[in-house]
């Protein structure tokens, strides 16, 4: 699989598990429709589905995941919440997607 396929898909995993968590949120926390529930399942089992694409170790996957999914929640923190990310958030984001890019892209044997 290509890097940019990889990092893709990543992206959309951490998409379908961040609005699968943020439904319920919204309903719990907000007053929102239960009905929130719903679509938040399918993100969920979305996001369960798509970490099954990735054709590496189940354990590389998941520790490479962990730096994707750190700055998608610092995007959806600007894109959904509204709160602009501060120089050490997006600081973070950049050392947590080099640790997936050697995670994911060292040459192995």
């Amino acid at each position: 699989m290509s890097e940019l396929k990889t990092v893709g898909l990543f992206f959309l995993t951490a998409l379908a598990e961040i609005a699968g968590c943020y439904l319920p949120y919204l309903w719990l926390r907000e007053g929102r429709s239960v009905w929130l529930l719903v679509p938040g399942i399918f993100s969920l089992a979305a996001f369960v589905w798509l970490l099954t694409l990735h054709p590496t170790a189940v354990g590389r996957v998941y520790a490479a995941y962990g730096g994707v999914y750190v700055s998608v929640a610092i995007l959806w923190l600007w894109t959904v919440n509204g709160i602009r990310p501060t120089t050490w958030d997006i600081l973070g984001s950049a050392i947590a997607l080099l640790g997936m890019a050697i995670i994911m892209f060292a040459p192995r044997q």
